[in-house]
């Protein structure tokens, strides 16, 4: 008999937190719009075997009430992830994206006969797009700032059977990266990214208000002369689904107008929690 995957689910959020159950293992953590009241009672709160303490630096700790192992798989969507308890209190995934590893998936499948889809994915963190982006055909370069992070892409890589040749991975600052494709003449067919708000990187400070217009600029010269899409995401206040899309669109004149929105997951009480925009652009013309 085939052993069970265990998935992910939004129980519930309110007060500041959401209740997740991930796999096998519930937690409780900050959420950092969900003001409302929670629609469970507290004692499926009390529950959670796991709570995460926001620390006044911006970091914080768990607080283990049940055993937690240190990695374990979930499937979301059709991809298996691992899961792990942070230090900042992240898992090592995004569940709102997962329409658009879809949509992204869908696009490359489209052309994956035609020829080889390259994709770009910056700030690619632990790899869900990627891996999305390669099993549905393309040649994946994964950048990432971090090395851990870019490590843990490779494991999720390994527990999704994708071949070692098919991802290209970068530990990098995104911005260096794109300036040396400019100039070496490469292409891509796809290009998505998810910038942080804030970062360092290689003694690199990057500021999204500052940094992210004219990297959205350098990216638009490196895609393919027949792109098949141009995905943005964000999750910094202010940067409303219509401010990705301005940006978007201004990168790249000429191009159709861009699909915009918010990234939401859906609770189990039946309420959509609010979790980031996106806005991207359908380039198949």
């Amino acid at each position: 008999m085939a052993t069970r995957m265990s998935t992910y689910t939004l129980l519930d959020s309110g007060a500041g937190r959401k209740l997740e159950q991930i796999g096998d293992v519930r937690v409780d953590r900050q959420s950092s719009c969900a003001w409302w009241r929670p629609r469970l009672p507290p004692e499926r709160w009390r529950e959670a075997g796991s709570t995460h303490v926001r620390s006044d630096s911006g970091g914080g700790h768990w607080e283990h009430r049940l055993a937690v192992p240190d990695a374990w798989t979930v499937q979301l969507s059709t991809l298996k992830l691992e899961a792990r308890a942070t230090p900042f209190g992240h898992v090592g995934f995004f569940p709102e994206h997962r329409s658009q590893w879809e949509w992204i998936a869908e696009r490359i499948a489209e052309r994956a006969g035609d020829e080889e889809v390259r994709v770009l994915n910056l700030f690619a963190y632990t790899g869900a797009a990627t891996i999305a982006a390669a099993r549905a055909g393309a040649r994946v370069t994964h950048v990432d700032a971090a090395q851990g992070v870019v490590r843990w892409a490779g494991r999720n890589a390994e527990l999704n059977d994708l071949p070692p040749d098919q991802i290209r991975w970068i530990t990098d600052d995104a911005r260096k990266f794109v300036a040396r494709e400019q100039r070496r003449g490469q292409r891509y067919h796809g290009i998505l990214l998810d910038p942080p708000s804030f970062g360092r990187a290689n003694r690199r400070v990057w500021n999204i208000e500052g940094d992210l217009p004219p990297l959205l600029t350098a990216l638009a010269s490196i895609l393919a002369d027949q792109p098949a899409f141009f995905v943005l995401s964000c999750h910094t206040p202010g940067f409303t689904p219509r401010v990705l899309a301005n940006l978007l669109e201004e990168a790249c004149p000429g191009a159709p107008s861009a699909q915009c929105g918010e990234l939401t997951i859906p609770e189990s009480t039946g309420r959509l929690h609010p979790a980031g925009a996106y806005a991207r652009l359908d380039l198949r013309g």
